[in-house]
């Protein structure tokens, strides 16, 4: 896709170490645009180095939103992004200049393009309960309960997906309406043909190298700093800044559990494991995006 005027709203997907950021931010310079942050990792501020969140020096060359701006201890949802999202693309939309949304949570651009179901909080003990249902019978048995209360959902969730198989089954206990339903009801936030969407999908062995190069130089870039600087502060482990891929392995090192270099073995095995994840999301979700797989055609979109 080269389109000869630039899109009000640019999507721009991808696995972690894709390019994603150097593609926006050369885009945002050309077009003269914005660049609004799609990533739920990138949004904390104490993640910079661990969500190889753009530079100060690339953060100055054109105006960046979304990113670093929520604590560690403050637990953002989707829709709490989504609606700063809208507040950010409108006021871009404003100043008459195009905005380029990169990041690589795939939930954030469905919920763009496709709306997000005003689903009620389910309480904790429906939680704790169909969780142990799952462990409890297992996953066929489990399927086979689903799909008498959610047969869209059980049909189109992949197997051994058991986050989302409890998901929607929690759902129906919670609400006594099944989770296809709810997001059925959705309407999209960007109006079709506001936006246009490409997604970077490298070779897997190329992708595979470039993570495990990045993982050598956020420690050289102060990423242990930055792991004992949050593991100081005792914060619940569930929080979704705990859970950035690289921030446990190199927590054990710092405890003296494991050698800096099996630590940083480890967070490069987690790493590629979160890109392939990344990787099954755009092929099974945006499968009609336009992609782009090398650096020369990367180099080529304008």
């Amino acid at each position: 896709m080269n389109p000869s005027v630039p899109p009000s709203v640019l999507l721009i997907a991808g696995p972690t170490a894709s390019g994603k950021s150097a593609l926006a931010l050369r885009l945002a310079e050309s077009w003269g645009g914005e660049i609004v942050n799609a990533d739920a990792l990138q949004l904390y501020a104490d993640l910079r180095v661990l969500s190889a969140r753009p530079s100060p020096e690339e953060e100055a060359r054109v105006p960046h939103h979304l990113f670093g701006l929520a604590d560690a201890a403050d637990g953002w949802s989707t829709g709490r992004w989504l609606r700063a999202a809208v507040e950010v693309l409108d006021e871009i939309k404003g100043r008459g200049r195009p905005a380029m949304m990169v990041g690589g949570t795939g939930l954030y651009f469905k919920a763009l393009t496709e709306g997000l179901a005003d689903i009620p909080a389910v309480p904790a003990a429906v939680r704790g309960a169909v969780s142990a249902r799952y462990d409890g019978i297992g996953e066929i048995a489990f399927r086979d309960e689903l799909a008498a209360r959610d047969l869209a959902a059980e049909a189109r969730i992949a197997q051994g997906d058991r986050q989302r198989l409890v998901r929607a089954y929690e759902v129906h206990e919670a609400t006594g309406k099944a989770l296809s339903d709810w997001q059925g009801e959705t309407t999209p936030v960007l109006a079709s043909g506001s936006w246009r969407g490409v997604a970077l999908e490298p070779p897997r062995d190329l992708l595979y190298a470039r993570c495990d190069a990045r993982m050598g130089r956020m420690v050289e870039d102060g990423a242990l700093a930055e792991v004992a600087a949050l593991t100081a502060r005792g914060l619940d482990p569930a929080l979704p800044a705990m859970k950035a891929v690289g921030l446990r392995e190199l927590a054990s090192h710092l405890a003296g559990e494991r050698s800096l270099e099996d630590a940083m073995d480890l967070a490069r095995q987690e790493t590629r494991r979160y890109a392939k994840r990344q990787l099954t999301w755009l092929r099974n979700q945006m499968a009609g995006w336009p992609k782009i797989r090398t650096d020369d055609e990367a180099q080529r979109f304008s």
